[in-house]
């Protein structure tokens, strides 16, 4: 099997998938834009060969790089980047090459919050109130519609970034008069907590893994209001958030993928989906799989890919949690203190890329227990403010 890795250097966990196929046999072909001496030293032994590009923007390169690889070894039997960026070059190359998985075709559904929220109307699940906006006569007529708050965010985009909440006609003006010429969904604000449905499935869409985390925070208010990021796994996964992302993953149809469903849960109870990724979940959270369930989720990925087996029995017999620290803070416990204290839990800590500080802090811990007061207790000691009296 010739399996093209774009980017594999990028977040550096991604490397696990590489040394993970390379087990199994494959000949992994990466394409990144770091130059081969400044690779770790266990990518450049997965990787059958690396065609460096300096600017990883110029398609017509990375067409070149793949043209390249096929000469060489033969038909590409997959193209990958797992990374939101690429997301659109890997359906392009996979079109080029005839390759198996996500096509061009397939990505308006997953890149535009308008395209995601007609595939959720046909899995008949829950959605805010909303459509494009293009003019502040239509934000009005919205907020005729749903009242105040709403919020506007980019219809192709990722998380929070230039998203906001609007909450008077004085803001809906403002808004209006700053924002950029690319398509807004405007929608009702949802009051609730954002949980995730994250897993894996197999190259006949069947779920072979799914677990639930909670956020602590949403991530809008952690990025307008610089709070701490917190999220943790659950144990215990409700029907209604299983029943409901397999009404969307079916309708979907996109098989041999990672999968990232984004929920509101309102104080009521009911379920009210946000957004779709078909990836891995950001960050530390493929880690997360791991220590939750004492599992590699990487291994099992290149198992999936090569035999189409997932064969990892899995329980979640822990809850892992995910806390972060800002360097802007001064805490009244260090980093030793907490370690010292709390070593029989933490499981990974480590310093965050610059890209992640906004969203996900600067610095992050991954800690686990069979009891979500034990991670709650750790994220509280994690993020106490000021000074200690010891």
């Amino acid at each position: 099997m010739n399996f093209v890795f774009i980017s594999p250097h990028f977040p550096p966990n991604y490397i696990h998938f590489c040394s993970q196929l390379r087990k199994l046999g494959v000949n992994v072909l990466g394409i990144g834009d770091a130059p081969f001496e400044t690779l770790d030293n266990s990518l450049k032994k997965a990787l059958t060969e690396y065609y460096y590009i300096p600017n990883m923007e110029n398609y017509d390169d990375i067409l070149r790089a793949c043209g390249h690889f096929t000469h060489v070894y033969g038909r590409i039997d997959r193209i990958e980047s797992h990374n939101e960026h690429w997301l659109e070059t890997d359906a392009r190359l996979r079109d080029d090459f005839n390759v198996f998985g996500i096509r061009s075709s397939d990505v308006q559904r997953i890149k535009f919050k308008s395209h995601m929220k007609e595939e959720f109307n046909k899995a008949n699940v829950n959605v805010p109130r909303g459509y494009v906006v293009n003019s502040i006569e239509e934000g009005q007529h919205l907020v005729q519609q749903v009242g105040y708050p709403i919020v506007a965010k980019p219809d192709k985009g990722v998380g929070a970034v230039g998203t906001y909440k609007i909450e008077n006609e004085e803001q809906l003006q403002h808004f209006f008069s700053i924002k950029d010429k690319h398509p807004y969904m405007m929608q009702e604000y949802i009051e609730g907590k954002i949980c995730s449905f994250d897993g894996l499935l197999n190259k006949n869409g069947e779920v072979v893994f799914y677990t639930v985390h909670q956020n602590c925070d949403n991530v809008m208010d952690i990025m307008h209001h610089n709070l701490h990021t917190a999220y943790y796994s659950l144990r215990h996964v409700d029907n209604d958030i299983y029943d409901q992302a397999i009404k969307i993953l079916n309708v979907l149809g996109l098989p041999e993928r990672f999968f990232h469903l984004e929920f509101f849960r309102r104080p009521s109870g009911e379920l009210v989906v946000l957004e779709i990724n078909m990836r891995p979940p950001g960050g530390l959270t493929l880690d997360m799989f791991n220590y939750a369930n004492d599992i590699d989720i990487y291994k099992e990925w290149a198992n999936v890919i090569v035999n189409n087996h997932f064969d990892a029995e899995y329980s979640r017999s822990y809850h892992c949690g995910y806390i972060s620290r800002k360097f802007d803070r001064e805490y009244t416990y260090t980093h030793e203190q907490i370690l010292h204290r709390y070593h029989n839990h933490i499981v990974h800590h480590t310093d965050l890329e610059p890209m992640y500080w906004k969203a996900m802090g600067h610095y992050a811990y991954l800690v686990r227990d069979p009891h979500l007061d034990k991670i709650f207790e750790i994220k509280n000691y994690v993020h106490q403010l000021g000074h200690s009296n010891i």
